[in-house]
């Protein structure tokens, strides 16, 4: 029986795009085992997907921290005789972590093609009228590599489960109440819609007794500001630091849409079927990080001879203003999410 190991150490977002890939895979081969290695803080994306899916924990802050934790690791997981090893992250700890520890092993491992050169091309012409692969899709060839052919399947993370809204206490479904998601936070200032702004949309939304609003964040500093906007503005609740993951996921389902950035929480809101409303700057969906199965129509950006100028966001702006956000007007995004809010009630 074939037993495969699937890599993906970080980060939160390009894990969550793993998901539909390694139930799909599952599915499609029901006699196989699939093991994912990543993060003690992401497992709960893969447990419980599927009788055949499990998990392993890379714990890089003890166990596994430095060489002599890699090779403790790779150890461990050579003594499990994993048939294949599939790695979607291909980074030096991956690398490490997969290579043989003898000449004769017979197990057969792939790892991921991430397009630098592509993503690179696309940076330089700007050429975004010819989407690259999709990260998912990416993820989805390592495995045909070792001789898994399958299609996508995937639709929900809570697929033929039960769902238990009354775990949210307070914060369930109100009949009449339309809940909307305002995630503003991500890694890079390139990713980011202005705060002073994106004010102004919970403002004008909050604003409307028919809508109810949650706010998503992580660190202290963002917790801070949300709790300041969650006391200042009515029908807005600040949501950090109150959920496990799978409830937070469970927020998300109950979700009417999701505001967010090109970020994790647009990709947790996918495994859902909630629909966002994204805003893109420094970066652009055509680069392969698009949501999964998100309709592009909900991809707010504006055309500017400079953007895309970074694959990932990280790079400062070369016009030092960041016009690709700052030009982006609160109504456009209000506007957007009233669409998708009128689309839904038809549905």
């Amino acid at each position: 029986m074939p037993k495969v190991l699937v890599i993906r150490l970080s980060a939160f977002g390009d894990v969550a795009m793993l998901v539909p890939v390694v139930y799909s895979v599952a599915q499609a081969y029901p006699d196989s085992r699939f093991v994912v290695l990543t993060r003690q803080s992401f497992l709960p994306l893969f447990q419980s997907l599927s009788s055949n899916i499990e998990t392993m924990t890379f714990d890089p802050k003890e166990k596994h921290k430095g060489m002599i934790g890699l090779l403790k690791l790779r150890k461990q997981i050579w003594e499990k005789h994993f048939t294949h090893i599939a790695d979607t992250h291909d980074v030096i700890r991956t690398q490490v972590i997969r290579s043989a520890p003898g000449l004769f092993s017979k197990t057969q491992t792939a790892h991921i093609d991430k397009g630098r050169q592509e993503k690179k091309r696309l940076i330089q012409n700007k050429d975004t009228a010819n989407p690259l692969a999709s990260t998912p899709e990416r993820y989805q060839k390592v495995l045909e590599k070792l001789g898994f052919d399958f299609e996508i399947t995937f639709k929900n993370i809570f697929e033929g489960k039960q769902i238990d809204y009354t775990v949210l206490g307070d914060w369930q479904p109100l009949e009449g109440k339309r809940r909307i998601g305002i995630a503003p936070f991500a890694r890079h200032k390139g990713k980011i819609y202005p705060l002073e702004k994106m004010e102004k949309v919970v403002e004008t939304l909050s604003s409307n007794a028919d809508n109810q609003l949650f706010l998503f964040g992580g660190s202290d500093a963002e917790e801070n500001l949300l709790k300041k906007w969650a006391a200042k503005y009515p029908n807005t609740i600040c949501t950090v630091g109150r959920l496990f993951l799978q409830e937070e996921l469970l927020l998300m389902h109950s979700l009417d849409v999701l505001v967010s950035m090109d970020s994790a929480n647009m990709h947790l809101a996918s495994l859902v079927e909630t629909p966002v409303v994204s805003i893109w700057g420094a970066t652009h969906p055509s680069i392969g990080f698009y949501g999964f199965r998100q309709d592009l129509k909900n991809a707010v950006q504006i055309d500017l001879d400079c953007r895309p100028c970074s694959v990932y966001g990280n790079k400062p702006c070369a016009r030092k203003d960041y016009a690709c956000m700052n030009w982006i007007e609160p109504t456009s995004i209000t506007q957007r999410i009233q669409t998708v809010l009128e689309l839904s009630h038809k549905d």
